[in-house]
């Protein structure tokens, strides 16, 4: 579990995508990232939020972790594209004692959405995005919703397949939010509370 407060921003070192056969005719698709992060007494196989996915360090290594994100993981992210170089937000893992600054973040990406609009109003930035449709029926005004892993508040509902989220100066300094364009493509996760009131009111009496 994680609260959508990004603690560091990493850098992808390495990206390794196995193309062998792991035995009946299977093929393995995942992918590995080494990561450069400035963590301290990481551990494997403690779970860490990159850009918003919960994924488990399979090794620790000088400056930083190896990551795996199986097949399916890498269907709904774009951890499929990523090179080397790539900034990527970072979050370890939520404990019991620590301030929960954001909101409940399960770390299971949704899937992916794409900036349409980037407007200025004031001292922020007004940012719309395409979101897939489990993640709009969740979504409701000043109700949460997690972009690239950061916590954010939903600012408006322009449309019926998007969200507008405001960043702040803060949120852009401290993330690899800091130019959004319209085209860019992030990972989302809607709020988990408006998934379970959605599947409450499906099930019905």
């Amino acid at each position: 579990m994680f609260t959508g407060i990004v603690t560091a921003i990493g850098r992808v070192a390495k990206v390794r995508r196995p193309s062998r056969e792991t035995g009946n005719g299977k093929r393995e698709t995942g992918v590995t990232l080494t990561i450069r992060a400035p963590f301290k007494r990481l551990r494997r196989g403690e779970s860490i939020a990159v850009n918003g996915a919960c994924l488990t360090v399979e090794r620790v290594v000088r400056g930083g972790f190896a990551v795996r994100a199986v097949a399916s993981t890498v269907e709904r992210t774009l951890f499929g594209e990523y090179a080397a170089g790539r900034r990527v937000n970072l979050e370890r893992a939520l404990r019991a004692s620590d301030r929960l600054g954001g909101h409940l973040v399960q770390g299971h990406v949704d899937g992916v959405a794409t900036i349409v609009r980037v407007a200025e109003q004031g001292d922020a930035l007004l940012v719309d995005l395409r979101v897939p449709r489990e993640v709009r029926e969740v979504s409701i005004p000043r109700g949460s919703i997690t972009v690239d892993g950061i916590s954010l508040t939903v600012n408006a509902l322009p449309g019926p397949d998007v969200v507008q989220v405001a960043l702040i100066p803060r949120t852009r300094a401290a993330t690899t939010l800091g130019a959004p364009a319209a085209g860019d493509r992030v990972h989302v996760e809607g709020d988990v509370l408006g998934k379970y009131v959605r599947q409450l009111c499906r099930s019905g009496p």
